[in-house]
């Protein structure tokens, strides 16, 4: 889709084009399983667990720590639903992407 303003032509926002699709299941499921969750979504989940331990160990409020833990949770839960909603998607894709949410929820 694109928006006219007068006298432009301006495309919409790439990040609403990025949940967009992977909600509407418009994104292959390699991208998205493989790529999107297994390896970004893991990689920013190590990192905030880091940061989050890194905080707790330092002698700071639990609450602090946890709040960064659990910060990438909506992101995460985003990305299973996205999976779950992707047509031809496999029931182990499925069934790891909970696996996967479970797993970097509680590590």
């Amino acid at each position: 889709m694109v928006f006219f303003y007068p006298g432009t032509v301006v495309d919409k926002p790439q990040t609403a084009s990025f949940i967009g699709k992977r909600w509407r299941g418009e994104t292959t499921l390699i991208k998205l399983y493989w790529r999107d969750m297994l390896i970004v979504g893991s990689v920013i989940n190590l990192f905030t667990g880091f940061i989050a331990l890194m905080i707790a160990a330092q002698g700071d409020e639990l609450w602090v720590a946890a709040t960064v833990h659990f910060a990438t949770l909506p992101y995460n839960v985003f990305l299973v639903f996205a999976v779950w909603r992707t047509p031809g998607r496999s029931t182990v894709m499925a069934w790891t992407s909970l696996v996967w949410l479970g797993a970097v929820t509680v590590l």
